[in-house]
């Protein structure tokens, strides 16, 4: 009985037991799960998002060397060269030393004809029949030889096919086939933040250098050059992607390899500022050689300031910028240019345009691109105050010669 007893008792307390164990377990079950949800949990969490932001950086990273490696062949060094005995300084030949400039020995004839690099910049292909893109100032050499250096190091001769008189951009030609072709893209689709990469010649030494930055701003207008050859770049694309001097002409491009902008210039007055051309603006200059042999832009032939309105202007209407028709500010640059459509429909220094076509000038759309959207023999309407009163004039464009002052 007793025996009987001590089994029931200690069955009684094994039953216990496995009860106590089991709530137990529950509990613990139940506290693990809530302190994973809780704290564990959010450190797995945030562990997950470490390494996928891990994995987007090397995806990106990987895009960008892929998008390099597609458009470094395109990408040339754009060379001008000069016999050496043409390299003169009023008329005798000079050479730099560290005590000063002295006269050069003088040279035999064919030490004159030696070929001296003076300049480089960049430039890439757009056709597999060898015309390459580039800026103006990087072919704007007298009595110069041009040539291209591949990105293997082989070494052609180019010829300059002609110069945008508006915009800082050349066409070159080297002659061949097959060539390793960029893609033009639109620039008229970039935004502010994009990453962009900078392809070009840095320092004029070191081959297809490669920097990496994002757009800073759209619709620039920026001087370049030097004070005294200066020169204004409507629309253009501000980036912080480092440009040296060298990388003129070369590709600013988006990460889908596609050529988005063209670099000229770089500001001497801040870091991290440099501008690129937009290759809409080179489309038409391709598609002009291709079909013409050369660069026709249309002329309408005003010298002008962007002013915004009068405050105590009388007039019954509104308008955000215009272009005050103004003289040069060397003697015998009128505002109006002698012979030009301008003169032609009557208008005046002065005169303040407002409209082309319809059109309103604005901090975006100034007036040379709103001419540069039509062509020579086009009718355009235009629409300009003179003494407070509105007007309207039709003119038509004339194709833009290079010799016009």
């Amino acid at each position: 009985m007793n025996e009987n007893r001590t089994q029931t008792i200690i069955i009684l307390g094994m039953a216990v037991a496995a009860i106590v164990g089991a709530l137990a377990a529950v509990f613990i079950l139940m506290t693990f799960s809530s302190g994973f949800a809780f704290g564990f949990g959010k450190n797995l969490s945030n562990q997950a998002q470490v390494e996928r932001k891990i994995v987007d950086l090397i995806e990106e990273e990987s895009a960008s060397i892929a998008v390099v490696e597609r458009v470094t062949p395109s990408v040339v060094s754009v060379v001008a060269k000069q016999e050496r005995g043409k390299i003169t300084a009023n008329g005798t030949r000079l050479y730099f030393s560290p005590f000063g400039i002295t006269k050069q020995p003088s040279l035999t004839d064919e030490q004159s004809k030696e070929l001296v690099e003076v300049s480089s910049g960049t430039g890439f292909f757009v056709s597999a029949d060898g015309y390459l893109l580039t800026n103006r100032h990087v072919v704007d050499q007298k009595d110069a030889q041009f040539f291209v250096v591949m990105n293997d190091g082989k070494e052609l001769p180019a010829d300059v096919v002609d110069v945008d008189p508006f915009q800082d951009i050349a066409v070159i030609h080297v002659k061949g086939e097959n060539f390793p072709v960029a893609t033009l893209g639109n620039s008229s689709q970039i935004r502010i933040g994009q990453t962009v990469i900078a392809i070009g010649n840095a320092l004029s030494e070191f081959r297809n250098t490669v920097t990496k930055g994002v757009i800073s701003g759209i619709h620039r207008r920026v001087t370049s050059g030097s004070q005294v050859n200066a020169e204004v770049i409507e629309q253009a694309i501000q980036t912080d992607a480092a440009i040296n001097p060298g990388n003129s002409g070369g590709p600013l491009i988006n990460l889908r390899g596609e050529v988005i902008g063209i670099n000229t210039a770089v500001s001497v007055q801040g870091q991290s500022l440099a501008f690129a051309i937009p290759i809409d603006e080179a489309k038409r200059a391709i598609e002009d050689v291709r079909k013409y042999g050369r660069i026709v832009r249309p002329w309408l032939g005003v010298r002008y300031s962007l002013v915004q309105p009068d405050k105590d202007e009388k007039i019954n209407f509104t308008y955000e910028l215009g272009a005050l028709i103004v003289a040069g500010t060397q003697p015998g640059e009128p505002g109006v240019i002698p012979g030009s459509p301008a003169e032609a429909a009557g208008l005046k220094e002065g005169d303040v345009l407002l409209r082309i076509q319809d059109a309103p000038l604005t901090k975006e759309k100034s007036l040379s691109d709103l001419v540069s959207q039509y062509h020579p023999g086009d009718a355009i309407k235009i629409q300009f105050i003179r003494q407070g009163v509105l007007k309207e004039a039709t003119l038509t464009l004339s194709e833009y010669k290079k010799d016009k002052k």
